[in-house]
């Protein structure tokens, strides 16, 4: 059965830490955003994701397979989605990593709009008035 809102951007969010996984998915649905949400890389490589109109937000420090292992993994089988990392204090390390990967980073605290800025701009969409 085809989504009911096919036109409403999906986020597929992957962060351990069940208090923050639901109230980011409630403030990006909010913003507009439908929202998948997994505890865990290991949840998301066995999901089925959509492949158009998405964007990943992964949590770098994940139980088991982090963000960045994740999207390898999912580059690795072709899947090129747009997507972004969320952390804090990256090292120069994960920056070269994630910047290979072709993934911004944003920092913890998630301040602001930031999150929802470069989200904006990894799906291609003009930012908010």
């Amino acid at each position: 059965m085809p989504p009911a809102y096919p036109s409403l951007p999906t986020l597929v969010l992957v962060d351990d830490d069940a208090a923050l996984r639901n109230a980011l998915k409630f403030a990006l649905e909010l913003d507009g955003y439908r929202v998948q949400a997994f505890a865990s890389g290991e949840d998301l490589l066995a999901a089925d994701l959509p492949m158009r109109n998405v964007c990943l937000v992964l949590d770098e420090n994940l139980p088991g397979m982090g963000g960045l292992d994740a999207l390898e993994a999912l580059r690795g089988r072709r899947v090129d989605l747009p997507a972004l990392l969320i952390t804090s204090h990256p090292g120069p390390g994960l920056r070269r990593r994630a910047g290979r990967l072709r993934v911004p980073i944003v920092e913890k605290p998630l301040l602001d709009d930031v999150l929802v800025r470069t989200i904006r701009r990894a799906l291609g969409q003009p930012p908010a008035a």
